[in-house]
C-alpha cells in the first residue's frame, strides 16, 4: 500500500510526542551530534514505513526504540571502545552538555567503575539495560522495541542488573563503589 499524505497529520503527532525522547536516548549512547543523525534515521525510517505500521500494535513508543535499537548495533565496537577509554579516564566528553545533570553526580571514580561494568556486559544485556535505564521503558516496551519475548527481556535486566551489582561491589571497602551502588538500588 502506497503512503498517503492524509497520514501524514499522525505521522507528525507521534514524530513531536516521541522525538525528545528518542533523541536523548541516542545521546546518551552515542553523543550529540551522532544522536542526532541517528534520531533523524529512526524518524526518517519510522515515516518510510508508517503506512505499514499496524496500529493494533499498540503504542508507537517501543516500535520507534526498536528501530533506534537497531541503529545501534552498528554502532556497538564504537560504544564498547568508549566505555572502556571512559572506564580508564573518568571523563565522558561525549556526555557533556547532552543531558540534564543527574540528581545525584557520580564522581570521576565511580564513573571509571559503571563504565567498566557496563563495557564488561554482553551486548544484548547492555541494550535491555540501557533502555530501562536511560529511556525508561518498561519490560513489555523493552521486548517490542527489541523484537523478543517479554520473558527475555525480563530475564536480560535481571542478568544485566545482577552483573553490574557484582563487578560494582567487587571493591566492597571503596566508599566510592558504596556510594554507587547505593545511587543505582535508589
Amino acid at each position: 500500500m502506497p503512503f498517503s499524505f492524509a497520514q501524514e497529520p499522525a505521522f507528525e503527532a507521534v514524530f513531536e510526542r516521541h522525538f525528545g525522547e528518542i533523541y536523548g536516548f541516542l545521546c546518551r549512547r552515542v553523543g550529540r551530534d551522532l544522536g542526532e543523525e541517528m534520531a533523524a534515521e529512526t524518524f526518517a525510517r519510522a515515516f518510510a514505513s508508517w503506512s505499514r505500521y499496524d496500529a493494533s500494535r499498540g503504542a508507537a513508543r517501543p516500535w520507534l526504540f526498536g528501530i533506534a535499537a537497531n541503529l545501534l548495533r552498528a554502532h556497538r565496537r564504537t560504544e564498547a571502545r568508549r566505555l572502556r577509554a571512559l572506564a580508564r579516564t573518568g571523563s565522558d566528553v561525549l556526555a557533556e552538555g547532552n543531558e540534564e545533570p543527574p540528581e545525584r553526580p557520580l564522581t570521576r571514580a565511580q564513573t571509571r567503575q559503571l563504565a567498566a561494568a557496563l563495557a564488561g556486559l554482553r551486548v544484548h544485556d547492555r541494550d535491555v539495560l540501557l533502555l530501562a535505564a536511560w529511556a525508561d521503558l518498561s519490560s513489555q516496551e523493552i521486548a517490542a522495541a527489541l523484537h523478543i519475548p517479554a520473558g527475555t527481556a525480563r530475564s536480560r535486566l535481571n542478568r544485566a542488573r545482577r552483573q553490574l551489582r557484582a563487578a560494582l561491589a567487587r571493591d566492597l571497602a571503596a566508599p566510592d563503589a558504596i556510594a554507587l551502588r547505593e545511587a543505582l538500588d535508589g
